[in-house]
């Protein structure tokens, strides 16, 4: 049964951890990796109440006031949440960070925001800093998860948790409206802007959440997106919390296929990318045609399921195969995932149509959602029982939503921010007079569900005139095996072009141009004549967030590759291209 607390009854987001603890106190909070005895351990809520009560011991010695600013720049773990709550319930607003965000740009952030206090993860972490030292505030305190030895002005947490006076943390702040944290956007575009969120934006959003789609006690959730990401954050922190389910924290990106065996966990939140590696590899092993006609059949007989079980097709006769297919390929594919996954969210980007398609086929309940760092963040999202994955679902309870000029998706609730950080033009131009935040992505709405058609500053326009959404092409490209990263290009130009980072098995052999775009053509027929790819450039390197190419939620960042690309980008056009994909 749903043991679900109220934004109400919280009030402030540390009320709702202490909620919590007095509910479920045996519990089992969250779950992580101890590699010192390489096993997996437990944390009740009882438990992590004792050592947030020790954090906050540590935090008061500061002497920090109620709306000074402290920063988390760690990989997610309880102790993520211990410094989060400890720091929440003194009032003080946290600013998360990338883990492995550029130092310039750390820097930037703790600046703008004045930061008091910093927590990192290791040493490492450090001297990567140390080379931007003469930005950073001479009085900003370095804290960190592990010990960094002599010679550094870094102080080890474990050194600084004294005892604590009580088993329960304080809540020392209860005004719903104050500013609990500042989330730096992505800066795709620019320099990154701190979006303002209240106590009651994210409870609010939390709690809409669950109304759409119940989440239970016995639910398990497998969290690897960052914290530092507001999906994450708030459906994957917040909301189990609410709910009183459990986490488990992945060890990393690179070891989820071990971590989903061994966790298991019943619900999943994800970026479109990880499905996309996920589908990629899937058409990389079906090397015989006579698997690669099996998934065909599995995924269209799948779907065919799908959209009977919903309510939008005829039963027919092909239904009788399924159970053959689910045990020759969809129940493969989901046993992969732990084998319970009963909910699976997606968002953070648009996930295309033939990777959506073939994971619901193939038994997935995969609800894709939508919604910005501004809107706390979900503005909406499937449900189970009325699912279009082509959609990004009905608004969620509470949320208004409209087409406005250009036909930009205007959006309104309760979640939406209080503004940008020390920035009131930039927060009147996104949220108008009327409290409509203005999204920036061109949508239709039809029979209640909203449907994303492209970004209206994200738009190639051809020196023929013609108007092309690159991002569009970049998500149908992408799903072809040999496609690690792409980028459309093409403004002002004469025809398309693409920049790509191939698969570490695809650069072994490393594939001519000829058959780069065949490969790009088959992902892109559907697309108007015009919208074709003539040339392409491989690209050696990979985009990262490490080299300043992706944005912390690994969105590429356009201008800064079509800058640091220029030469190669030139050299595409002053040759003549060959024949159309």
């Amino acid at each position: 049964m749903a043991d679900v607390i109220s934004p109400e009854y919280a009030r402030v987001l540390p009320g709702l951890f202490r909620e919590r603890v007095k509910r479920s106190p045996g519990a089992v909070a969250y779950t992580f990796y101890d590699a010192p005895s390489r096993s997996w351990m437990d944390l009740s809520w009882s438990d992590m109440a004792r050592l947030i009560a020790r954090w906050q011991t540590a935090l008061k010695a500061l002497s920090l006031t109620p709306g000074e600013r402290v920063a988390v720049m760690a990989n997610n773990s309880p102790q993520w949440v211990m410094f989060e709550q400890a720091a929440l319930g003194l009032g003080l607003v946290v600013v998360p960070l990338y883990f492995n965000d550029r130092p310039d740009n750390v820097a930037y952030v703790l600046k703008d925001c004045g930061a008091r206090l910093l927590l990192i993860e290791n040493l490492a972490q450090w001297r990567e800093l140390e080379g931007v030292a003469a930005q950073l505030d001479p009085g900003l305190r370095v804290w960190s998860l592990n010990d960094c030895g002599g010679g550094c002005p870094v102080q080890y947490v474990a050194k600084l948790l004294g005892k604590a006076e009580r088993n329960l943390p304080e809540v020392l702040v209860n005004d719903a409206e104050a500013v609990a944290t500042l989330v730096y956007t992505s800066g795709t575009t620019g320099r990154p802007k701190g979006v303002m969120l209240s106590h009651r934006n994210i409870l609010w959003n939390a709690h809409a959440g669950i109304r759409a789609e119940p989440i239970y006690p016995d639910d398990y959730f497998l969290s690897f997106l960052p914290l530092s990401h507001t999906l994450e954050r708030t459906i994957g922190y917040y909301l189990p919390m609410m709910a009183g389910a459990s986490v488990a924290y992945a060890r990393s990106i690179a070891e989820l296929a071990e971590d989903l065996q061994t966790i298991k966990p019943t619900v999943l939140i994800s970026v479109p990318r990880i499905y996309e590696r996920i589908y990629a590899r899937l058409q990389a092993q079906l090397r015989s045609e006579l698997k690669r006609k099996l998934f065909r059949l599995a995924v269209e007989v799948g779907w065919l399921r799908f959209q009977y079980r919903q309510g939008r097709a005829e039963w027919q006769v092909r239904l009788l195969l399924w159970p053959l297919l689910d045990k020759l390929v969809a129940g493969k594919l989901l046993d992969k995932l732990g084998g319970r996954l009963r909910l699976a969210i997606c968002g953070g980007a648009a996930l295309s149509e033939e990777v959506g398609r073939t994971f619901v086929g193939l038994g997935l309940n995969l609800l894709q959602g939508y919604g910005m760092t501004e809107s706390s963040p979900v503005i909406s999202v499937n449900r189970s029982h009325d699912n279009d994955p082509l959609s990004v679902g009905p608004p969620l309870p509470d949320v208004e939503v409209r087409i406005g000029e250009n036909e930009e998706l205007l959006a309104r609730s309760p979640g939406v921010m209080q503004g940008y950080w020390r920035l009131p033009d930039a927060s009147a131009k996104t949220v108008d007079a009327e409290g409509w935040l203005h999204t920036g992505d061109k949508a239709r709405i039809e029979v209640g569900r909203i449907y994303i058609t492209g970004r209206l500053k994200d738009v190639i326009v051809l020196d023929t005139g013609e108007k092309v959404s690159p991002g569009d092409m970049e998500t149908a490209i992408s799903t072809a095996p040999l496609f690690e990263q792409v980028l459309v290009i093409g403004d002002n130009r004469p025809y398309l072009s693409a920049l790509v980072v191939l698969n570490e098995q695809a650069l072994k052999k490393m594939p001519s141009e000829e058959a780069l775009l065949e490969s790009i053509a088959e992902r892109i027929k559907a697309f108007p004549g015009y919208a074709q790819i003539r040339r392409v450039k491989v690209i050696d390197e990979p985009w990262t967030v490490e080299n300043g190419l992706l944005t912390p939620t690994l969105k590429p960042k356009r201008e800064k590759i079509l800058q640091t690309y220029a030469r190669e980008i030139d050299e595409l056009y002053n040759q003549s291209p060959g024949r159309p994909s």
